[in-house]
């Protein structure tokens, strides 16, 4: 699997952006999507997941201000964030995981990020 995300930038504090991710040679097995990010000086740490049944997961930091969706027709991913602090700037990177990373208790796949800058 190949993940390719785009939508980084700058943004004004209370602003929005939209990163989509493009999975390639897409493993049929895989069972969850999501975002990650890692701001500097910290630990890459999970945002947002979708699972294949469609229920998500956000971190507390981002709820009721980040929405992530999937398009299966067209193999993306998407993070919708809303209300943006400087407190979000960071590496995005989108991620997946199928059966088999579950079962062998592997961290999955992640793409190379996109930059996020909120400034203040």
């Amino acid at each position: 699997v190949q993940l390719q995300a785009s939508g980084g930038g700058l943004v004004q504090s209370g602003g929005s952006l939209r990163l989509s991710c493009e999975i390639s040679n897409v493993d049929f097995s895989i069972v969850q999507f999501g975002w990650y990010r890692r701001a500097p000086g910290k630990q890459r740490e999970a945002v947002a997941i979708i699972r294949s049944d469609g229920t998500t997961n956000y971190a507390d930091s981002v709820k009721g201000r980040f929405t992530i969706s999937r398009d299966s027709a067209k193999n993306t991913v998407s993070l919708q964030m809303s209300s943006l602090k400087p407190e979000d700037t960071a590496v995005y990177y989108c991620h997946t995981k199928s059966v088999l990373d579950f079962r062998r208790e592997n961290d999955g796949s992640f793409g190379r990020g996109t930059l996020v800058t909120v400034s203040s």
